[in-house]
């Protein structure tokens, strides 16, 4: 789907990433990559960082994250920035969505 014009829910594979995560890839190209994660009630997105600046918009839900140390919980329409680096992490408080927007690509989450 790299260079993919048009990308359509319907068509995206989901892949399951144990724990109660999902995870649909969605339009991306080298310089950026559009991503959705769903995530049950108690499902955790362990502590974690990555040489990506990362944009996260909440779809739906409630999370409790941790972004270099600081604790907040966010709902829907809430964003955060985690930066090249950061280490960052969550909890779903209530079942939910995340759309995370990726600046370059994320090559591990593909196979081109």
């Amino acid at each position: 789907m790299k260079n993919d014009r048009w990308v359509f829910y319907d068509t995206v594979i989901p892949q399951d990433q144990g724990n109660g995560v999902v995870r649909r890839v969605l339009a991306y190209d080298k310089d950026v990559m559009t991503v959705e994660n769903t995530f049950e009630k108690g499902a955790v997105g362990a502590l974690h960082s990555h040489p990506h600046t990362q944009i996260t918009y909440v779809l739906s839900g409630a999370f409790e994250f941790t972004i270099d140390g600081v604790k907040k919980v966010v709902r829907t329409g809430d964003t955060l920035l985690k930066t090249n680096g950061v280490e960052h992490g969550c909890v779903c408080l209530e079942a939910g969505k995340l759309l995370d927007i990726f600046t370059p690509y994320r090559e591990d989450f593909v196979e081109d």
